[in-house]
């Protein structure tokens, strides 16, 4: 690990523990998914995979044949992207992309015999980073662990249904923003 790695983790454990143990939680969620996220793709950047490929192939592994929009959704990501990682991904030769004869309208993502041979080695990988991830820590911890961000999950679902907010598209999020729609409220 170099020494800007390890102070930098060193900050934010500081942070967490000295200056803001109290904090809000979605700032902690994020930490942790940040440490989670880079923990594993310097494992999967030595097989050659970008972390938002293992994304989509996470999904797919589970079951492939479903369509570009459908990828997207399941990933949680804008379709643009999604299209972007599938043209690159098609490239290396992971995954190959069709339309179906009965439904001419909607591209479907399969998996090729290489992405699939693919999850034999990176799954693993994952497996490495949770077990580190939870090392020292009880099981009854970690299932109360999964359990609360479970819930959280849940919740917020649960809100995003009740309300009449939506997430706008990039795009739409532009375009508020371009017309002044989206300044920040002056607090006073």
């Amino acid at each position: 690990m170099s020494d800007s790695h390890r102070s930098g983790t060193q900050t934010i454990l500081r942070h967490w523990r000295e200056a803001v143990p109290d904090d809000r939680l979605a700032h902690l969620v994020k930490d942790a998914t940040r440490a989670l996220v880079r923990s594993l793709s310097i494992r999967l950047a030595e097989h050659g995979v970008s972390f938002g490929h293992w994304s989509f192939l996470r999904i797919l592994w589970e079951g492939d044949g479903i369509t570009q929009r459908e990828l997207s959704d399941q990933a949680g990501v804008m379709e643009p992207t999604t299209f972007s990682a599938l043209k690159t991904m098609e490239k290396l030769g992971y995954i190959t992309r069709r339309q179906l004869e009965n439904d001419r309208k909607k591209v479907y993502v399969f998996l090729t015999p290489e992405g699939r041979a693919l999850k034999s080695r990176l799954v693993p990988l994952a497996e490495e980073v949770n077990g580190i991830a939870v090392e020292d820590v009880s099981a009854q911890d970690i299932a109360a662990t999964r359990a609360v961000l479970l819930a959280i999950i849940e919740n917020l679902a649960r809100n995003e249904q009740q309300s009449d907010k939506r997430m706008p598209s990039t795009r739409a999020l532009a375009r508020l923003t371009a017309e002044g729609r989206h300044r920040p409220r002056k607090s006073g």
